[in-house]
């Protein structure tokens, strides 16, 4: 198989939660534990940082990246889900796995499926491992072969029953707890840090972002459990100057004040020492980015109420004739919430992302319809974005977002 075949056996031949919702959901760590032993435990021969949470975790996991390589260090960084290029998820000091080690490591990994088939033998999977659980066992064999330094290794979903929760890190964040995929981590804040909370290891340090009444004292009581040295960013006293950022949504306020809060860790930890942060040249799409400037393009990835909290008052805030959003979600979000938050002025272009999750435009623009919101619906993330270019002059404002399938498919064909 060449990469775009290997890339759609990945996609398509093993169970995948981004694609198929609860069909691709697979927790729990016997799978992942079977595949590690298989490639010579690989995440045991560097360190890590390990980022969970509802929202921010791929921005603190970038920026926490590319602050340790500018300190000098061989930084792996491992994300999802990608928006454009599988590679995304695994790169090495912001370089992205080569396409031929992608394609190498799946042609090994098949060739051994089929010999445990035809000789069961002690440590052989049970099924087929998931998209992923085989991403993260490629990821962290990388990072060996790369003879990487440290990897930042963000979470998948939740945390406990995460493919990625079988490392034992020098650092453990977790940013942040909202009402998200609450049909597989609880239906309320306190379950929900519960399960996040689960990343905490043994007298590993761990860095809590923000907090509530509900979510505090679960994180609490775990630290305790685990005599975990636990620091709250809430409590982190900034420095001056901040050092400038470069994403721009207004929720990066928050996540800033955890990256610095777990810096400050990482110096005690790894002993590096900072004369001045560069926090800059992340590679991270969807946040905030803006893509044109006459008329103004403005994609961002949240995708939940926790995230629209921030992003209604920015998109709001934003000069502008007219507001045009393209816009559309997916089926396990509170989308009802979502659209009472959203303004009334703007002209809408209802959508669907290319996945099975994706709400149909016309069912989209009917629930907005009974929040006063209007728009015509379109078929493609494409067809309505060229619809919004065509419709608007160079002082509108177009924002894209909704979803992160939703930015996906915008970027994907603004690249084609």
């Amino acid at each position: 198989m060449n990469y775009e075949q290997t890339c759609q056996y990945l996609f398509s031949q093993l169970p995948m939660f981004e694609r198929q919702g609860s069909k691709g959901y697979k927790p729990g760590l016997q799978t992942t534990e079977v595949l590690d032993a298989h490639y010579g435990h690989p995440h045991r021969q560097f360190q890590t940082i390990h980022v969970a949470g509802t929202n921010g975790k791929g921005s603190v996991s970038h920026a926490l990246a590319r602050i340790l390589q500018d300190a000098g260090l061989r930084v792996g960084l491992y994300t999802s889900p990608h928006l454009v290029d599988f590679r995304e998820r695994i790169r090495v000091n912001g370089e992205y796995i080569s396409k031929e080690y992608v394609v190498d490591f799946v042609a090994d990994y098949l060739l051994w499926r089929q010999e445990t088939e035809t000789s069961p033998s002690e440590g052989r999977l049970e099924g087929a491992p998931s998209f992923f659980e085989l991403t993260t066992a490629l990821a962290f064999r990388y990072f060996a072969d790369q003879k990487v330094d440290v990897a930042v290794i963000e979470v998948g979903l939740g945390g406990r029953l995460d493919s990625t929760n079988i490392i034992t890190p020098v650092l453990s964040v977790i940013t942040n707890i909202s009402l998200d995929h609450t049909q597989f981590l609880g239906s309320t804040l306190a379950e929900i840090a519960a399960e996040k909370a689960g990343i905490i290891k043994r007298g590993v340090p761990v860095v809590i972002g923000e907090t509530t009444p509900e979510t505090r004292p679960v994180f609490e009581q775990k630290a305790r459990e685990m005599n975990a040295p636990i620091v709250f960013a809430e409590e982190f006293e900034m420095p001056t100057p901040l050092p400038d950022f470069e994403l721009k949504g207004a929720y990066q306020e928050k996540n800033l004040r955890t990256i610095l809060c777990a810096v400050a860790q990482i110096n005690s930890t790894l002993n590096i020492q900072h004369s001045t942060l560069n926090i800059q040249n992340l590679g991270l799409l969807g946040r905030w980015q803006t893509l044109k400037t006459r008329p103004l393009v403005v994609c961002d990835t949240g995708h939940n109420t926790a995230a629209w909290q921030y992003l209604v008052p920015q998109i709001q805030a934003q000069p502008c004739r007219q507001l045009r959003l393209v816009f559309g979600m997916v089926d396990d979000k509170d989308i009802d919430t979502v659209l009472s938050m959203l303004p009334k002025n703007a002209i809408f272009y209802f959508t669907q992302a290319s996945t099975h999750r994706a709400i149909p435009a016309e069912v989209v623009a009917e629930k907005a319809a009974a929040h006063n919101l209007r728009g015509a619906t379109f078929p493609t993330v494409s067809e309505a974005y060229q619809q919004a270019l065509a419709d608007a002059s160079p002082n509108d404002f177009i924002f894209v977002g909704g979803s992160s399938y939703l930015v996906a498919d915008l970027l994907s064909s603004e690249t084609a």
